[in-house]
């Protein structure tokens, strides 16, 4: 899709495909599962647990961040990073949806 395309869509849909295109990376959903686990940690503790150099787990947590699915707050000299329930709670509503369609299709299709 080109960028001038994105402005024959919905808002909300640009939204979801931002969304989807910040999790669509192994590196990202290792990302978002280590700080389920955790809670909150800093960059420095995610380059521990991944197998990424650091400016590469640095742009990872920048793409998860612009996207609304994770924020971070200073502590001391380094960011601490969690979830962002904001860019979660929207996920959650659009695949709230796509399952109660699946629900009353009941695996009819065509």
């Amino acid at each position: 899709m080109g960028i001038t395309k994105t402005e024959h869509f919905t808002e909300d849909q640009n939204e979801l495909a931002i969304l989807a295109k910040a999790i669509g990376h192994p590196a990202r959903i290792a990302i978002i599962q280590h700080l389920i686990k955790v809670n909150s940690c800093v960059c420095g503790d995610i380059v521990n647990e991944l197998p990424l150099a650091q400016p590469t787990v640095s742009q990872h947590l920048k793409e998860l961040k612009n996207a609304g699915l994770i924020k971070g707050s200073f502590e001391g000299n380094a960011i601490c990073y969690c979830l962002d329930e904001v860019g979660f709670n929207k996920i959650r509503g659009f695949l709230q949806h796509v399952d109660t369609y699946l629900e009353n299709r009941k695996n009819q299709c065509c």
